[in-house]
């Protein structure tokens, strides 16, 4: 049973006086206010976009991989 990680986005700096790029991928990420935390699956096309975006993000990692026996 593989479950996959999550990571937690948190939108902390405004997108004002940046490009239309940058408001579309907060918004791609489910984004919508300042301040905002979603929880997002853990995969390479998540990861490139906050990746694009990392100035105006905080990241943590959370979900099942964490804590278990190895």
């Amino acid at each position: 049973m593989a479950e996959s990680n999550t990571l937690r986005v948190t939108w902390v700096h405004s997108t004002i006086g940046h490009k239309a790029a940058a408001r579309g991928t907060i918004r791609a990420l489910g984004l919508h206010r300042l301040h905002q935390t979603v929880e997002i699956a853990d995969n390479p096309v998540n990861r490139g976009m906050i990746r694009r975006v990392s100035f105006l993000l905080a990241v943590e990692e959370s979900g099942a991989g964490r804590g278990g026996a190895a």
